[in-house]
């Protein structure tokens, strides 16, 4: 019996040495799967957190500021300070024109997502708009002389950190963020998203802008649709102001693409996308890295389209000089005010009715009973769709 016991031991011990042989490779194969996934995942993670540059130099001129910045009224609001910058340094921007080695704020948007993420407004100010910009640390260290002067020479003379306290002062809204983007960014974010389709009433050639577009319906790629922004002598009426109208529309487009076709939520398109936007981006460090960025965007990804709003600050020619901007009041302080108070307002088209879905329903963001209307202000929202 002895022998015929130990037989089946042996037996069975031979029996389980292969299989516990491959379950230790199979455990070996699987923890590499593992490991490779999880260095391919920290691979990207890494590539993407190191394209965003840190503001460092604009957020320690604020901080000397500090004592002077407005205070943060609503906890959980934010305002953050998009500026296009129309720098031709890097690659892809100098057919823009040559590199002067100043750069401008070609386009500014003030962007407010209320406290409770239900809505987001983007209100954009003019370059041309008359304001009194503070004395600037410049480049070479010296520091400017207080101006009143056109809004973008704030950009040009002191930066980001300029442009913020010169918008702080008009609006008397705390900045928490800024952000940076330039031409090439723009442009690979576009062909990244597969470019953005809009409507046009008629056919566009313009020679200055590099743009020939057919009328109807036309999906832009990065190229046309920096063309197509930036465009202002010879598209609409050639003001400032329709060339913001122009970009708020296809803001607009832009963001309804990235809902429509699940970007945020497929790893697969989001990567070229958030690669392209990462590059040539410059923000302030709490939000130059891919969990600053995160944070942020989980916030707003859910906000639907007809609460996302885009206005222009009132304004109206300067009274002195036609070519250039000065705010309507009381209307502009009124808009401040709200944004400042994290307070509801809504937008119109040009013939007066409320843009969208969203026509006449209540405001997310009113607190319940008896409030009064709130005010509008000419503009739009992403869920309008000029195509029909």
């Amino acid at each position: 019996m002895t022998d015929t016991a130990d037989a089946h031991r042996g037996a069975s011990a031979s029996r389980k040495g292969p299989v516990r042989r491959w379950v230790r490779r199979g455990a070996i194969g699987v923890g590499l799967v593992v490991v490779v996934a999880g260095g391919v995942a920290w691979g990207v993670y890494a590539k993407l957190d190191s394209n965003i540059t840190p503001d460092e130099a604009a957020a320690a001129e604020l901080a000397r500021y500090e004592k002077e910045r407005p205070t943060s009224l609503v906890r959980g609001a934010q305002n953050i300070l998009v500026i296009g910058s129309d720098s031709r340094a890097g690659s892809g921007n100098r057919r823009y024109g040559k590199d002067s080695g100043t750069e401008r704020s070609d386009t500014t948007i003030l962007l407010h997502l209320s406290s409770g993420r239900r809505s987001a407004t983007a209100v954009s100010i003019p370059r041309d708009l008359m304001v009194d910009v503070p004395g600037c640390r410049r480049a070479d260290g010296r520091r400017s002389e207080p101006m009143f002067a056109m809004f973008n020479y704030a950009f040009q003379v002191g930066g980001s950190a300029c442009t913020v306290r010169t918008v702080e002062r008009l609006t008397n809204i705390r900045m928490d963020h800024h952000m940076v983007i330039d031409f090439h960014g723009f442009k690979e974010m576009v062909d990244a998203l597969d470019g953005v389709e809009i409507c046009l009433e008629k056919a566009i050639n313009d020679k200055a802008a590099k743009l020939r577009l057919p009328a109807g319906k036309v999906t832009l790629n990065g190229e046309q649709a920096l063309g197509y922004v930036r465009a202002r002598k010879s598209l609409g009426n050639g003001s400032d102001t329709d060339r913001m109208d122009r970009q708020q529309r296809f803001l607009a487009a832009l963001v309804h693409k990235a809902q429509s076709n699940d970007v945020l939520l497929n790893p697969v398109r989001l990567y070229p996308v958030l690669d392209a936007a990462t590059s040539s981006l410059t923000t302030d460090p709490a939000l130059a890295s891919l969990r600053g960025l995160y944070e942020l965007a989980r916030g707003v990804r859910d906000i639907p389209t007809e609460r996302v709003q885009f206005l222009t600050v009132p304004r109206e020619s300067y009274v002195y000089n036609s070519n250039r901007d000065q705010l309507v009041e009381p209307e502009a302080e009124r808009l401040f005010q709200r944004l400042r108070t994290d307070t509801p307002i809504e937008v119109t088209d040009s013939s007066g009715m409320h843009p969208g879905p969203s026509r006449r329903l209540a405001h997310p963001d009113e607190p319940p009973g008896p409030t009064s209307p709130a005010p509008t202000f000419r503009g739009s929202t992403a869920a309008e769709n000029p195509c029909g």
